[in-house]
């Protein structure tokens, strides 16, 4: 009796309070009993399989079904959604230079990362991504590769526009149930978050993070300006309003989930949920949020253009100003590129630091600096990335909604 009263008040409060709640147990536990509990950290590892495994499948049927419901003439919100993605990410790479200029920052190298593989220059980042889109079906899937998923579920959603009406019921059906499904595994958050948490502090610490921590702090300082100053003013530009209320529940529904999963990938079902209660238009969020995943990627254009300004005053390279709208431009590219890649981001550093003739092997020793402060710097990323997602995809909506009424 008591087990059942106490789960029926759990579930009376609100999500982000549970996972509010996981959050605060997983640090206790994490620094009390870091070694005798280390079983917990399973939870984090389950919770992200489990949305990795649903996104896929649920993006492709949603977009599928939304395209072959399509009808004639009516409207979706895509290329104002598009363009709010390279402008954010574009205007997150130049605020990334600017704080770098007055923050002029030195790396201690690290060394050892030369084996690690990375892009070789910006037309075998754009190359890649264009095969991506040509890939198999069933390795889209299976390999997550979401401008493949969506490449298939739109050419698919066109042909069955013209299947019938039941066929196309059967679709809505499949993209209902799965929806559902992602209902369930949501609801297991707070428990993924605690053994997230657990895991990332018993086994990491913060302790090796002391050394870059003047890396650390520019990073997240440029993501935090672009989450609460950058993206609001872009969002007023579009709506006319007061944008803080729906960024704050964008940073707290989407970005908290996605600081501790740390995959825009496995935070596209919980955007999608986030989009349902916002009330957007399922033929748009549908697209924009898998697409937001690849494409929208403003903490990655963060990361490349501090880490790779961070070498160039390393190796007393001087950067000038057109040298350095360049580099937010390229940072922006990259970011693009970078969709999809555990550590794509830090990747594509060796590609901007060849704008400055920096040598691959040293540029792979910067990659090394990004992999030690990844603990924060990817979970502030992904946060930062996956919430603008439902933000900038809200703000169309709502300035297509003000047009029409």
């Amino acid at each position: 009796m008591f087990l059942k009263n106490l789960l029926v008040s759990w579930n009376k409060i609100s999500l982000v309070k549970q996972i509010i709640i996981g959050l605060i147990i997983g640090i206790i536990l994490a620094v009390a009993l870091p070694t005798q509990l280390a079983g917990i950290s399973i939870l984090g590892q389950l919770f992200v399989g489990a949305l990795k495994a649903v996104a896929p499948i649920l993006v492709l049927f949603l977009v599928m079904s939304a395209i072959s419901q399509h009808k004639s003439g009516q409207k979706t919100n895509m290329k104002s959604i598009i363009v709010l993605y390279l402008l954010g990410t574009f205007l997150a790479g130049l605020a990334a230079i600017v704080a770098s200029f007055i923050f002029r920052i030195k790396l201690v190298l690290p060394g050892g990362t030369e084996e690690i593989a990375a892009p070789q220059g910006l037309f075998e980042v754009l190359r890649d991504l264009i095969f991506k889109i040509v890939d198999n079906p069933i390795n889209a899937i299976s390999s997550a590769n979401y401008i493949g998923i969506l490449a298939w579920a739109i050419l698919l959603g066109l042909a069955l526009k013209f299947a019938s009406e039941h066929t196309k019921d059967v679709i809505s059906d499949i993209s209902v149930a799965i929806s559902q499904v992602v209902k369930w595994v949501i609801k297991f958050a707070p428990l993924g978050v605690m053994g997230l948490v657990f895991d990332a502090i018993s086994t990491t610490g913060l302790k090796s993070l002391l050394d870059y921590g003047k890396i650390v702090a520019l990073l997240v300082g440029v993501m935090v300006f672009v989450a609460l100053i950058l993206n609001p003013i872009i969002v007023y530009l579009t709506i006319h309003r007061n944008p803080y209320p729906l960024v704050l529940r964008c940073l707290r529904e989407s970005g908290i989930t996605a600081f501790f999963t740390r995959s825009s990938a496995a935070n596209i079902p919980v955007n999608m949920q986030l989009c349902e209660k916002l009330d957007l238009d399922k033929d748009t969020y549908s697209i924009s949020i898998p697409l937001g995943a690849t494409i929208n990627m403003a903490g990655a254009a963060v990361t490349i253009a501090v880490l790779t300004m961070a070498a160039t005053y390393t190796l007393g390279i001087t950067v000038d100003l057109p040298t350095a709208v360049i580099l937010s431009f390229l940072s922006a590219l990259s970011a693009c590129g970078a969709s999809g890649v555990a550590g794509g981001s830090l990747l594509l550093i060796p590609l901007a630091c060849s704008l400055f003739g920096i040598p691959n092997d040293l540029a792979m020793q910067v990659v090394g600096v990004g992999f030690i402060v990844g603990v924060i710097q990817d979970s502030c990323e992904t946060a930062l990335n996956s919430s603008t997602d439902v933000l900038f995809t809200a703000a169309a909506d709502i300035r297509e909604k003000k047009k029409k009424a």
